[in-house]
């Protein structure tokens, strides 16, 4: 199957527990009043940027700088915003599907395409600065380091392209299984290494300036006898600690590995594909579920696991101030105390689903979902 349509298996492992002839259907838990809720979202602004993804499952999500707040849309619209207001700074179209991004970098705002475009535009004016064709849809969002533009394509090519124009630097190529969700983590660039977390559960650390292999490690090997109980996407994004690189597979894996080799430092059961966020004192999951889990970053044993919101479909794990947010597949987004996981608030914020992780730049949260809303909240502590 290609894997261009393969995200319908997340719908269907979410909601079908186990592969007997007569599977049991995993109904989204219904969300409890909060009798006594500690926090409240205030809604700032919020506006329409676009029409989303258009029910396709995309790498489109919001990026929050300290010039403006940029998003993008399937229908070929990028966006800069005031992040206070919402109000259009400049908004360009780049007449092609928009599937992935924006990442901002330096003077460019870039965007992955349907079409395999990747497309630098220039970050004060939104005016295209060049356009590079690659083989497949671009689907993770891209990656800088240096003068490199790192581009991840769907049939499981990676490419470095010249930050000045756009040309091929160089190309990593790695044999995709038959089978895969629909979906590529972002690849991360520490110093002089680009790593890159792959559809066979493997994670690849590549040099970045050439695209040389340093090394590959794996972070699940594929079970079981069907290709649907073998997949082991590394498909939520990785993330640099301190102590090491967390990487979390939809085979049941998630470690902290040394990015120097690769070896495990930690390593406990997880299924995702959403995502996750690390604090010094926790790393945050969604799992496939919808149980939120907070590990002790060091050692990876459980804090607590919050499992209300089950089968919500749940948004990566974002930080904001003193609180943990997600949202799920009804655009509730949900806010929980770190230190116990106890909910405390709850806001919704249209209807339709959230699938890239909210973003904060210390003063608001943003919230973008499948249909192209933006919200913008503020966090108050309600007075006992």
């Amino acid at each position: 199957m290609n894997s261009r349509f393969a995200w319908l298996l997340i719908a269907a492992a979410v909601a079908v527990a186990g592969c007997s002839s007569k599977p049991k259907v995993r109904q989204p838990t219904k969300l409890v009043e909060i009798k006594q809720p500690e926090a409240k979202a205030r809604e700032i602004w919020s506006r329409s940027a676009g029409n989303g993804s258009n029910t396709l499952y995309s790498g489109l999500r919001l990026a929050v700088e300290a010039d403006a707040l940029y998003a993008a849309s399937i229908n070929g619209q990028v966006f800069a915003m005031v992040p206070k207001t919402g109000a259009t700074i400049w908004r360009t179209s780049t007449k092609t599907r928009v599937i992935a991004g924006p990442t901002v970098s330096g003077d460019l705002v870039l965007v992955g395409t349907l079409d395999g475009d990747v497309i630098a535009l220039k970050r004060a004016t939104g005016v295209e600065v060049w356009r590079a064709v690659l083989p497949s849809e671009v689907l993770a969002p891209l990656a800088v380091g240096g003068d490199i533009v790192v581009a991840r394509a769907a049939d499981g090519r990676e490419f470095g392209l010249s930050a000045t124009d756009g040309s091929r630097v160089w190309s990593f190529d790695r044999t995709i299984p038959n089978l895969t969700l629909r979906g590529l983590s972002k690849p991360l660039i520490l110093g002089n290494r680009v790593y890159t977390g792959l559809d066979n559960g493997k994670l690849a650390a590549l040099n970045l300036s050439d695209g040389v292999p340093a090394w590959e490690q794996n972070v699940s090997v594929p079970t079981g006898r069907s290709e649907l109980e073998r997949l082991t996407d590394i498909d939520a994004d990785l993330i640099a600690a301190d102590n090491g690189i967390y990487a979390v597979t939809y085979g049941n894996d998630i470690a902290l590995l040394d990015p120097t080799r690769g070896e495990s430092r930690w390593r406990r059961s997880i299924k995702s594909y959403s995502g996750m966020v690390a604090t010094d004192k926790a790393l945050f999951v969604t799992d496939n579920d919808g149980v939120l889990w907070a590990l002790d970053p060091v050692t990876g044993a459980v804090i607590w696991k919050q499992e209300s919101l089950k089968f919500r479909r749940l948004s990566p794990p974002a930080v904001f101030g003193e609180y943990v947010i997600v949202a799920d597949y009804k655009g509730y987004v949900h806010i929980f105390e770190p230190r116990d996981g106890r909910a405390v608030a709850r806001v919704n914020l249209g209807g339709d689903p959230v699938i890239s992780a909210p973003v904060s730049d210390g003063e608001r949260i943003y919230v973008l979902d499948t249909d192209g809303d933006i919200a913008a909240y503020q966090i108050e502590a309600l007075k006992p």
